[in-house]
């Protein structure tokens, strides 16, 4: 869905509270819950696996001879710059393209003018890091934080094919060092853009693939309010690669009382239903899975009880309502929902 026409948008959180699950309306801002950091449970739950690599084409015309050609996956003849005189003619394939092209991408991106050019060379810088050679040298030549200065670009399809080229580049481990400094951004574009966009969808990418190892996953630690409002108003695409993001959050013990303290729409109890997709309840079960390996104290629970619409009160506190979805869930026709569900209930 792109990003024209009026769309819904994430916004406050005190009305979010109350909306179900495919909720419509429109949002405007919100400000995230924080809260103080209790003692710490060291159970290792389960994790999301790494995001895939994306490569695509954008609907951006493919011009023979282009280098965005060259790293589409076609076997296309051009030319070198400096070989122009001669006529010289090579066959250039995308894992192979050569450090100069990638300088005049970086350079022509900067200079341009025009929202499609700029649309292309990042989808053509995009698909060349898909090759770990290309992530290195864009990270030599200084080109992420010249992609991620798109990522405000006044145009959306700009701000796509930025957050695609960075979901490929932190694929590298030394890229996300670089990476890591535009989650603020990247979390901004989830929230004003417009439900089931593109823009969202490849922002979760990339917050997935950053996300995956523990390492980085404290700078997402205010964002937990944010991804379960997002799971609430959400289609089925969104919803499974916000919860690839909860999940991977979740599986690290030092994140749980960040996780449990976070405001909840009461309405992502919704979800736990057989008209929901089988893609996205497994992936919710390993959330709540994650959640249930945390053990609070007496006194940390007594004190969670006391904050009013909080994860877990939400979820996992005896008054929720869970326990009881939980069981109904047990008659899901889906044997490998119900074998999740028996695992949590036990």
């Amino acid at each position: 869905m792109g990003d024209g026409g009026v769309v819904p948008r994430l916004g406050n959180m005190k009305a979010l509270l109350g909306i179900v699950a495919g909720a419509g309306a429109s949002y405007g801002l919100y400000k995230l819950i924080s809260g103080q950091v209790f003692k710490k449970n060291k159970k290792i739950p389960q994790s999301e696996s790494p995001g895939v690599k994306s490569s695509q084409q954008g609907g951006v015309e493919l011009r023979p001879g282009s280098l965005l050609a060259k790293v589409s996956g076609l076997d296309v003849v051009c030319a070198r710059p400096d070989d122009a005189a001669s006529g010289e003619i090579i066959h250039q394939s995308p894992n192979k393209l050569e450090l100069h092209h990638l300088k005049m991408l970086l350079s022509r991106l900067q200079t341009s003018d025009d929202p499609s050019d700029r649309s292309q060379f990042l989808l053509t810088l995009g698909n060349a890091a898909a090759f770990t050679v290309n992530q290195n040298q864009i990270r030599e030549l200084e080109g992420i934080p010249i992609i991620a200065g798109f990522l405000p670009d006044p145009a959306p399809e700009v701000r796509v094919q930025a957050l695609n080229a960075l979901n490929n580049l932190c694929m590298n481990i030394q890229n996300q060092e670089q990476i890591k400094l535009y989650v603020p951004q990247v979390l901004e574009l989830i929230e004003m853009s417009a439900v089931n966009s593109d823009l969202q969808l490849g922002a979760l990418r990339l917050l997935t693939n950053l996300s995956v190892t523990d390492k980085h996953q404290h700078l997402l630690k205010e964002s937990v309010t944010l991804l379960l409002s997002l799971l609430v108003v959400s289609n089925e695409a969104l919803q499974v690669q916000t919860l690839k993001v909860l999940v991977n959050l979740s599986s690290n013990p030092d994140m749980m009382d960040d996780i449990v303290q976070a405001q909840a729409p009461a309405s992502v109890l919704l979800l736990f239903d057989e008209r929901t997709s089988p893609a996205v309840l497994l992936r919710l079960l390993t959330f709540v899975g994650n959640l249930k390996a945390w053990r609070p104290s007496a006194q940390v629970a007594d004190e969670l009880r006391r904050k009013q619409d909080c994860l877990f009160r939400v979820m996992l506190d005896e008054s929720s309502q869970m326990h009881g979805k939980l069981v109904q869930m047990l008659s899901h026709p889906d044997r490998e929902i119900q074998v999740q569900v028996a695992r949590i209930l036990t």
